[in-house]
């Protein structure tokens, strides 16, 4: 009675979005699994969303998709809820990589099954099964790629995620890593954050580029797409040339902009798959009791010469 009246007071601010959510997917007596994505403004996770929805009629299944809008206590009530309106198991892809774990831990009392997907999940009271791709590993492609492309050495321009998320600590390690290892002739010039955003990745840009002076930089490693098109747009309008952009995620806009010219690679690490692979797991666990494990997927990287192994190149105009 505790635990439910300490629920009551979380419903009564997250249960209308998650209700509506719900009657949306509403799939009569169908097994209902809770899907909670950090920003349904990312294009990321809208093609996740999308795919999502499409195993889900696959295996007959009801999925409520909550957005947690890149909000770590609006994704924790949404869980919270969640567990009150009965789901059978929750997929999550947190905002933070730590604040999330008190709403993971009320999974894991309930005993219901959690399975986290693009983005890991520390702190948590028992091990949280993951599915995603190799982000570290992602960060060294893009450095090796740079190393093999500028044997000479680069200035370098760093882009990096949304603090505290699993993708950019990690990307942001792998990248640092293949750096020391390449040796001082490829210099971090600068490093900043822009939060995903294309907005901010123009802005974060076009202040680089003014405190760097006269002095441009080689290469602009940006770890999602969305922040390398603003980086392009930064250089577009100081008409500055000859600066190699890097993105992550293999958007098909980004896969336009390789084609073209304007954008010399991304990393692909298959939405698609990570979704489906998440939703299969949970359903498993849901009907036959079967263990959660931990799925991770190589990144490939997604240049001029490969754009034929992009996930998602039917969808480029």
């Amino acid at each position: 009675m505790v635990r439910l009246s300490r629920r009551s007071l979380v419903l009564a601010a997250a249960v209308l979005p998650v209700a509506g959510l719900a009657a949306c997917n509403r799939g009569g007596g169908r097994d209902r699994i809770a899907v909670s994505f950090h920003n349904m403004a990312e294009p990321f996770f809208v093609v996740m969303r999308r795919e999502l929805m499409d195993e889900a009629e696959t295996l007959g299944v009801e999925v409520s998709v909550l957005d947690g809008q890149a909000n770590s206590a609006k994704q924790s009530a949404d869980i919270e809820a969640a567990l009150v309106q009965g789901v059978k198991g929750v997929i999550l892809a947190p905002t933070d990589v730590n604040a999330l774990a008190p709403a993971v831990n009320s999974v894991l009392k309930e005993s219901l099954p959690i399975i986290t997907v693009d983005r890991r999940i520390e702190g948590a009271s028992a091990p949280v099964a993951h599915v995603g791709a190799d982000n570290v590993a992602g960060g060294r492609l893009m450095v090796e790629w740079i190393v093999r492309t500028r044997p000479q050495g680069a200035r370098i321009v760093l882009l990096t995620g949304q603090p505290g998320s699993s993708s950019a600590i990690d990307r942001t390690r792998g990248v640092k890593e293949a750096l020391a290892k390449a040796g001082p002739s490829y210099a971090l010039v600068a490093e900043q954050s822009a939060n995903w955003s294309r907005d901010q990745g123009l802005t974060v840009t076009q202040n680089i580029l003014t405190s760097l002076g006269g002095s441009r930089p080689d290469v602009i490693l940006a770890e999602n797409d969305d922040m390398a098109f603003g980086a392009i747009e930064a250089l577009r309008t100081a008409g500055v040339t000859g600066v190699s952009v890097l993105g992550f995620d293999a958007t098909p806009e980004a896969l336009g902009m390789i084609r073209s010219g304007a954008m010399a690679l991304t990393v692909e690490q298959s939405p698609s798959r990570q979704i489906r692979t998440a939703l299969r797991q949970i359903v498993g666990s849901i009907r036959d009791g079967g263990a959660l494990t931990s799925v991770s997927i190589e990144p490939v990287v997604i240049t001029r010469e490969t754009l034929s192994s992009a996930e998602r190149l039917n969808e480029v105009a």
